[in-house]
This record gives C-alpha cells, structure tokens and sequence, in this order.
C-alpha cells in the first residue's frame, strides 16, 4: 500500500527541482524528505532518484508514478466535492491570490460580490507573483489564482493545475505630454518602430512583462535602449513623466492622476494573457466556482 504522505514529498520534489527546496516547502529537513523518497522506493520495489551531477533527477518509474499521483490529486478534490454534494452553498474559507493588477482590478471587486451575494464565504486575498502562485496552489495554501502566461509557467497540460484564459491585457506606449506621438487622433494606433530611437523604461529582468515588452519590440523591427528599469508601473509613470523615456504599460496598470503622460495604442495590439488557475478537480468546489463565476463577469470591464 503507497503512504500517500510520502508520495506528496516526491510530487514536491517533481515541483520544486531538488530535495532541499522540497524539504524547505513542506517544513522537513533534507534528510527527513530524501528516507521519505528512499521508503517510497523501498515500498514499491523501484529506484524513484538517480545521481545528476550533484544533484539528483528523477527516474523514468517515478515520472510515471507521478502520472497517477497527480491523477489521484485530482480525484482526491472530486471526492471531496462528492462528500460535500448537500452543502452547495459556497461557505468557509476561500484563500485567493494574484499579481498586483489582478488583485486592484479583479480580485478586491470579486471578493467584495462574494461578501454581498454569499455571506457564509470568508474571501481571503493576496499579493503573490507567478511562479509563487504556483507554488502556493501546488502546497494547498491558496485555491485560486489569477497568474499571467509566462515561457517558464506550467504548461496547459500539467495534471496539477486548470489554467483557463481570462483575459488579454493590451500594452499601451505611455509617453510624456507634449511627445510628437501624443498629439495622434484619439485611437490612432503608433507603430511602435517609430519609438525605436527612444530612451526606454522596462520591467526589470526578472519581471514576467519583462519578455512582452522586448518582444513587441523585436516584432517592430528593433531592439530597445533599456535606460531605466523598475518594478512598479506606477514607477514606471513617474520616470516617463519626468522625460526619462518611454515605456509599454499594460492597460489595467493604474498609475498617480494627473500626471503629464498620455497613453497611445499600439498597432498589433501587443498584450499579455491572464489566466485562472486551480489545482485540477478544485474548480467545482463551489466556493471556487462562485468566484471563477465573478471573475468572468468582471474581466470584459476591467479593460477600456
């Protein structure tokens, strides 16, 4: 009989790359998680690490163990669902969490429905960046996310987690008052090749936007003079108020009022994609569902 304990210290091995990060997310030492594997190899009769380098990798029976472990995930939240079938209503805890944007733009308004229209449902949120989204919905600590698509995201097909498109977020050239490309007709778009001689501001390295923005760029026909860097859009705003550059600004990144900047459509509607994402089975939990429900009711307004 597998200890189903054990098979989660080896998916935690899968999810996080090595032993030590796996043994730090679950709160065991190196040592404690390597037997756990070691015992799971001795129950079953199969090596499941292997050395590389100096570290370890998986073997091909632990990949395909991991295939019916996953599985198995997934049913263990459909079983839940089933046990909880008289209990539609969504009520208890619902822990969400998402990038900055989402949560101004999307998640304080669905948890503000939710309180309305489900008083029994305690909507908790915060602040996480992608790949820490992942980690969060992989561990059990949040149920839902809003995550940006990025190259080094789980892909679509991952058994772990349900991504489903939310919506796309165009990227606007936001330049300073007074810019030749401000004073185009209201809806004009801007061929971005025509910044290409621009000081740029860019998301630092880092940054999941950090791949659009260069991107858009290369598309135009250029790469550009990165000058000045920054996390914040909001810093962002600032730097391109004060003339140091222009800058490609999602179009739900709110900034400080009244500042001398304008904002000017792209021509081929450079954008990046948002997501929800839930561990795979949890999407029917109705808590889960109820706010999946909200979030594709606010997304068509949340972008002007």
């Amino acid at each position: 009989m597998i200890d189903l304990r054990r098979l989660h210290v080896l998916r935690a091995v899968s999810h996080y790359g090595t032993v030590t990060a796996a043994a730090q997310a679950l709160h065991f030492t190196p040592s404690a998680a390597s037997q756990q594997i070691r015992q799971l190899a001795r129950d079953l009769g199969v090596d499941l690490l292997e050395p590389q380098g100096r570290g370890v990798r998986l073997t091909p029976a632990a990949e395909s163990l991991l295939a019916h472990a996953d599985a198995i995930e997934a049913r263990w939240e459909q079983a839940e669902l089933d046990l909880r079938a008289d209990h539609r209503d969504p009520a208890g805890p619902l822990r969400v969490g998402g990038l900055s944007v989402a949560v101004s733009v999307l998640l304080a308004p669905m948890a503000a429905r939710l309180r309305e229209r489900h008083p029994r449902l305690s909507v908790r949120v915060q602040e996480t960046g992608v790949p820490e989204s992942f980690d969060l919905l992989f561990e059990g600590e949040i149920d839902l996310a809003i995550v940006e698509a990025t190259p080094h995201s789980p892909p679509l097909s991952d058994a772990r987690f349900d991504q489903r498109p939310l919506l796309d977020d165009p990227f606007d050239l936001v330049v300073p008052q007074g810019h030749p490309l401000a004073r185009r007709e209201p809806g004009e778009p801007v061929d971005l090749a025509e910044a290409a001689r621009e000081a740029w501001i860019a998301p630092v390295p880092d940054s999941p936007c950090r791949a659009h923005v260069m991107s858009a760029c290369g598309e135009a026909g250029f790469s550009p003079d990165v000058v000045h860097h920054a996390v914040d859009w909001n810093v962002t705003a600032h730097l391109v108020a004060n003339g140091l550059g222009v800058a490609l600004v999602p179009r739900l990144a709110h900034h400080t009022p009244h500042l001398p900047i304008a904002r000017v459509r792209c021509a081929g509607n450079p954008h990046r994609k948002l997501l929800t994402c839930t561990r795979r089975g949890a999407g029917q939990r109705p808590a889960v569902a109820a706010a999946l429900e909200e979030l594709r009711e606010l997304a068509p307004t949340a972008v002007a």
